[in-house]
């Protein structure tokens, strides 16, 4: 009796998937994608419709994914708390009313409620589901490849697509539009994830640490926001005296504040770092457990993550503000300009499986960089010549292929690194990490741009150097992986029955 109960529970995970299990997953991921880089393209209707700036639009892109890179831990956990398939339909709910609130903003206020924390906070609960799930019901490192192509393909093709859907919709109607068919496509994947299965942990469920989350997310906002002043202040010295409540607390011609904010940052997430060791060194549950961070190969897998979506919405955010601010370009026609990206995108991470089982992790990881410097070179030689706008697409089109090849593969050295009973944790800790490279590829490419609109080519030319130099980290980070076959990669623990 007891060995046909385990194998009929053991056939669930195929049963499932034979259902479409996968599907909501896949839309999921691929919607939060699409939010991150919908708006590029109508900066300037934005900024037009609700009296604020480009940099003040930049703010708001830049906040939605730092709320999801300081809440995503917080939100792992949670998922362990409460459940996953709760935590999916929750923070689908949460980021459905935040979509339906950015479409009537009347301010950028209004606006940064909305898309920025109440669209950020729901994808924090929805997202770590998504890649549990998916680890938890694709035990093997194959077909989890297969399930992490698939959703991560969605991720890059969601935000590679956003420009060019995001473009359609604004010039055929409203920016605000966008945002409407955004919570249309919640509600059916919310239908859709009605047939999910939780088969829920084994263990007792964790203390919520509330000290951990406030310390974590305090760091990273703090850093993020801090390099976001480089915009007003610069990044050396101060332009203009830096006030608070009315005194100065650095005068003109002063260190930026920018690394007054980044060493707060550093400090509160010193703290954090203390926090969980001490607290899981008395026995007690952390937001993090320290172990996360002493698996060598995850860690650089991490780095990697960081630096590629660092790469991909920095690019994103760059090319759109060029396009639009400096040669007057309008919505659809800077999303068809960044289109070569998502058909890059699209056919590296179609072939994203079959990639998987003939060549190890770092082998992909490495060509991924390779071939996306590859394209930042060629754009960054067309823009220092007087070569028509079309020149982009050879470069674009490279940086999407190559960012396609890497992705998948960077999650799931990062996710296989861990055993099933660590899924909860290091899924929120990969997603904290990626929607932190979002936030900084946003933040710093995009200040580079945004402060010196004036220059015009010479401006957009540096914020390609930046990213340059970031894509030479990861590459340097992929080359010290393992080169590892797939089949070598530590396999989670068979995952355990729906209940």
């Amino acid at each position: 009796m007891a060995n046909t109960l385990s194998q009929a529970q053991a056939s669930q995970p195929a049963s499932v998937y034979s259902r479409g299990m996968l599907l909501p997953l896949v839309l999921a991921q691929f919607i939060c994608s699409y939010a991150a880089t919908n708006m590029n393209v109508a900066i300037s209707d934005i900024a037009n419709d609700l009296g604020t700036t480009v940099g003040g639009v930049q703010a708001t892109i830049t906040l939605f994914t730092l709320t999801m890179a300081a809440l995503m831990i917080p939100g792992s956990k949670l998922t362990d708390i409460w459940g996953r398939k709760f935590c999916l339909t929750l923070g689908l709910g949460i980021y459905a009313a935040g979509a339906l609130l950015a479409a009537i903003a009347p301010s950028i206020a209004i606006l940064t409620i909305g898309y920025s924390l109440l669209e950020g906070i729901g994808t924090a609960l929805l997202i770590p589901p998504v890649y549990i799930l998916a680890t938890i019901f694709f035990s093997d490192i194959k077909t989890r490849a297969r399930a992490f192509g698939a959703i991560n393909a969605a991720a890059g093709i969601g935000a590679a697509t956003g420009p060019l859907i995001g473009g359609l919709i604004t010039t055929a109607t409203s920016w605000r539009v966008s945002f409407v068919v955004q919570a249309l496509v919640v509600v059916g994947i919310i239908f859709l994830s009605r047939r999910i299965v939780d088969p829920g942990l084994q263990n007792a469920k964790p203390k919520f640490d509330m000290l951990g989350a406030v310390l974590s997310a305090a760091g990273l906002v703090f850093i993020v926001v801090g390099i976001l002043q480089a915009g007003t202040y610069g990044w050396v010295t101060a332009k203009q005296d830096f006030a608070i409540g009315g005194t100065v607390v650095i005068p003109q011609g002063g260190i930026s504040p920018v690394w007054l904010f980044v060493l707060i940052g550093a400090l509160f997430l010193a703290w954090f770092f203390w926090h969980i060791q001490s607290r899981e060194r008395a026995g007690k549950d952390p937001l993090l457990s320290i172990r996360m961070f002493q698996n060598r190969v995850s860690n650089l897998g991490l780095v990697t993550q960081n630096i590629q979506w660092l790469f991909l919405m920095g690019l994103s955010f760059v090319v759109s503000v060029f396009l639009q601010t400096v040669l007057g370009y309008s919505a659809i026609q800077t999303g068809l300009l960044l289109t070569p990206a998502t058909v890059g995108i699209l056919i590296s991470s179609m072939a994203a499986g079959r990639m998987a089982q003939r060549r190890s992790q770092a082998v992909l990881i490495r060509a991924g960089f390779i071939v996306t410097l590859s394209g930042v070179v060629i754009m960054l030689i067309m823009a220092t010549g007087a070569s028509s706008v079309l020149a982009l697409v050879p470069g674009m089109f490279l940086v999407g292929l190559g960012t396609g090849i890497m992705l998948t593969s960077s999650v799931n050295i990062v996710q296989s690194s861990f055993p099933e009973k660590d899924q909860g944790e290091i899924s929120g800790l990969s997603r904290s990490v990626s929607n932190l490279g979002s936030s900084l590829g946003v933040a710093i490419a995009g200040t580079v741009i945004v402060a010196d609109l004036q220059s015009a080519n010479a401006a957009y030319a540096l914020a390609l150097v930046v990213l340059l130099v970031f894509g030479v980290i990861g590459l340097a980070a992929a080359l010290l992986l393992p080169s590892t076959p797939v089949s070598d990669v530590a396999e989670p623990s068979p995952s355990p029955s729906p209940a």
